[in-house]
């Protein structure tokens, strides 16, 4: 017992109770548990990565979507297209690739 009373009157006599509660409650507030103050943060970028990600995949399909309609209204954008991505002629016409580096 007296190792006890030497211990508080070396160490702990002089810290406020009340900072070293709240010390004490912030440490495990960050640390134990699975909702932990450490792990929400780490949660809360991943939505926000998901989030921009889900975002940038939508304006892709409306850029696809758009083209997709073009393609199945507009004879001419399909030819257009056909020539560009499948370097598809016409049997009169000779095509000249140039490849920028």
């Amino acid at each position: 017992m007296s190792r006890l009373k030497d211990f508080y009157d070396r160490y702990l006599s002089r810290i406020n109770k009340y900072w070293l509660v709240t010390i004490l409650f912030l440490g495990l507030t960050f640390t134990a548990g699975d909702s932990n103050l450490y792990k929400r943060y780490v949660y809360i970028k991943k939505i926000q990565e998901l989030e921009k990600e889900i975002k940038q995949y939508k304006e892709e399909i409306e850029v696809n979507t758009k083209k997709l309609n073009d393609l199945r209204t507009d004879k001419e954008g399909l030819e257009r297209f056909a020539r560009e991505e499948y370097l598809m002629k016409k049997a009169d016409e000779d095509v000249f690739i140039i490849k920028e580096k």
